[in-house]
């Protein structure tokens, strides 16, 4: 019954007569939450208290940490690994091009991770998830497995679910109170706090948060990027803005794509089809995830195009995130590099014979 006495701490919707929660209240919320101590409707509440309150980031490290104590996370303790950290409700319109990103990153030799899922809601959008199963690689559902996989090949894509069941429980409030909760945050951030995170952030005011909810955590260093619906992608048709975290220092981080030659009047696309039907999303249309995996396969595969420079932004962030190297510039040319020599490509292929 933790959540009924704070939620007459944070108060009423108009924060009158409430404060913040304190780090420790934060920890017990969700640890509540999570053990299932908590009806749906205390929790849909509490949620729904939060989003019109507003995440500090004393409650948001409070949650995550409740739920990294309950989590299996592979790769902790392993050096020089990058966690992914995507929008796990995934994109309505948006291919999710973070696993060609993985993949070039892996291709140049820096050990990666990405956190996905699948059906998530309340978007249940495309994810990393359902384009690996299209391309025959499928993801992890077993932390050591991912650890394994990262070791032999440089790269892993693990399921939030499968590093933390409690989430399943909560999908269907999720899915009822049908908009964005603190819940959307901390599934992404199921990472051990040795690895470096590249953690998408929503446009608005949030990008300090997020940088400092990874500081917060104990995080050596990460970058936060307001790509492309929220995830880690930078857009081809304008600047995307981040912060980079590197030991106790903050640094604002520029993404200009012309900067590189990779801009473009247009971001990738995907084909356009009806409204899903009520309780679906874009990631229940087989006709779009099929289209999303074949993308990312063609620009794998050296097809030029939007799709193929986005990946290139992406996976430049995640290799300057690893500390191995000091430039988006040289990320880029890295990147440019392991998708030419056919490294990218190996990586997917040996993760797909494993799967077998």
């Amino acid at each position: 019954m933790v959540l009924r006495d704070l939620l007459r701490v944070l108060g009423s919707s108009d924060r009158r007569d409430g404060r913040n929660l304190t780090h420790e209240e934060a920890v017990r919320a969700f640890a509540s939450i999570l053990d299932g101590e908590e009806s749906e409707i205390r929790v849909g509440a509490f949620l729904m208290a939060l989003r019109w309150k507003g995440i500090t980031v004393e409650e948001l490290t409070g949650f995550a940490s409740a739920a990294r104590e309950r989590a299996r996370v592979p790769c902790d303790g392993m050096k020089g690994v990058v966690f992914v950290c995507p929008p796990l409700d995934g994109y309505d319109e948006r291919p999710p091009l973070e696993v060609a990103s993985c993949l070039i990153a892996a291709g140049a030799k820096v050990r990666t991770v990405l956190i996905t899922d699948r059906n998530v809601p309340p978007r249940r959008g495309l994810t990393g998830a359902l384009v690996l199963d299209q391309l025959g690689a499928g993801l992890s559902w077993d932390p050591s497995e991912a650890t394994a996989n990262v070791e032999s090949i440089g790269f892993a894509a693990i399921s939030a679910s499968a590093m933390l069941p409690a989430l399943l429980a909560l999908r269907r409030i999720r899915r009822d109170v049908g908009v964005r909760t603190p819940l959307s945050t901390v599934e992404k951030l199921l990472a051990p706090k040795s690895a470096a995170v590249v953690l998408g952030a929503q446009h608005g005011p949030v990008l300090g948060t997020a940088v400092e909810t990874m500081a917060g955590l104990g995080h050596p260093a990460g970058i936060a990027i307001q790509g492309t619906a929220g995830g880690i992608i930078p857009s081809l048709k304008r600047r995307s803005r981040g912060i980079e975290l590197s030991g106790r220092q903050q640094t604002p981080l520029t993404v200009e794509p012309a900067d590189f030659g990779l801009d473009n009047i247009e971001n990738p696309e995907l084909p356009m089809y009806g409204p899903p039907e009520e309780g679906q999303g874009s990631g229940d249309n087989p006709f779009l995830v099929r289209a999303a995996a074949d993308m990312t396969d063609a620009l794998l595969k050296g097809e030029p195009g939007p799709a193929r420079d986005a990946a290139i932004l992406g996976a430049a962030i995640i290799l300057k995130a690893s500390g191995r190297i000091p430039t988006l510039a040289e990320g880029v040319d890295a990147a440019v590099s392991s998708l030419e020599s056919g490294a990218a490509l190996e990586v997917l292929k040996r993760l797909a014979a494993g799967a077998e």
